[in-house]
């Protein structure tokens, strides 16, 4: 209790709850180039661009070596400058969503709205959740108490891991839409609360979509790049269009496999006048591999008609 209240006094003081809740950092490093970090496992990054912060989220590998998927947390880092980095405490856990008997934590993606940070994930074949932090470093939890979709979600798909990847990105009238799913890609509106599904769950189909997952969709000069995970092993392609709901155009492949990683899974972002490409393979030698992978980052460049530039995979990374 007397911590409790010194807290209460420290947060009146400084005009903000965030600070006592907000996680501590565990370390910081200097990027030596791809992989990005070294020391463990991760994959699925998604970021998020403040000011003059990206906070990177991942998942997690348990160990190098592995045969199948062990994905029992999720990570949190943070730049300033795309070489320095802070790793913080673990921010998620999968035993955190009480209903995800899967005890799978897949790929996710964060994003905020009005001061709160919103966390969804995917547990395999229990369903989509969401987790709520009033700070980036989290701690988060279950917003729910339930997944916010599930395969009975997926209409037109019959397979067990049908619902899993999901992408969440804010339009410019402050519209949040999710998009999610393996081998069909599923898309609907949030509710203002973030939390709810707001109307029809719509499926997004074009000529040459070969969807397999890990959906994420950003925009540029007025267009919207819907990009995604194709084939098996998984390339990254990427579609343009003038909605966010659609229609799309196929555009592409903007990365081939990467390395000894049978998946690939992209987050895009601009930061400080730049854009990256933030990816994962098996790089970390000797134990890399499509169960032990690895997040990276390189730069990503526009042509002029708007199109992307093939994706440079580099070992240097950023400089």
């Amino acid at each position: 209790m007397r911590k409790s209240y010194i807290g209460l006094i420290t947060a009146l003081v400084f005009g903000s709850f965030s600070p006592i809740f907000a996680q501590e950092a565990v370390k910081t490093f200097t990027a030596q180039g791809n992989p990005l970090i070294t020391d463990k496992y991760t994959a699925d990054p998604a970021a998020l661009v403040q000011g003059d912060t990206l906070w990177l989220y991942v998942g997690h590998d348990l160990a190098g070596g592995q045969t199948k998927y062990v994905m029992k947390d999720w990570l949190v880092y943070s730049t300033t400058d795309m070489k320095n980095w802070t790793e913080y405490q673990v921010p998620l856990k999968i035993t955190d969503f009480a209903w995800a008997t899967s005890g799978d934590a897949f790929a996710g993606h964060v994003t905020e709205k009005d001061g709160k940070y919103y966390w969804y994930i995917s547990t395999n074949w229990t369903g989509i959740g969401v987790a709520v932090s009033d700070s980036p470093t989290g701690p988060f939890k279950d917003a729910l108490g339930k997944p916010l979709l599930t395969n009975d979600d997926c209409f037109a798909s019959s397979h067990a891991w049908a619902c899993i990847d999901p992408a969440v990105h804010i339009d410019d009238d402050g519209q949040a839409w999710i998009f999610w799913g393996n081998r069909e890609c599923y898309y609907a509106k949030l509710k203002d609360n973030m939390i709810e599904i707001d109307g029809e769950i719509k499926q997004i189909k074009f000529d040459q979509l070969d969807f397999t997952e890990a959906p994420w969709v950003h925009q540029y000069k007025g267009k919207y790049y819907l990009t995604y995970a194709s084939g098996f092993p998984e390339k990254i392609a990427y579609a343009m269009g003038d909605r966010m709901d659609g229609p799309y155009e196929y555009k592409g492949i903007l990365n081939e496999i990467a390395g000894n990683s049978n998946t690939n899974h992209q987050s895009i972002v601009a930061f400080k006048g730049e854009w990256y490409f933030i990816y994962h393979n098996g790089g970390i030698q000797t134990d890399g591999g499509s169960y032990s992978r690895s997040v990276c980052i390189d730069r990503l460049f526009y042509n002029e008609d708007g199109t992307i530039k093939r994706i440079q995979m580099t070992t240097e990374g950023i400089r």
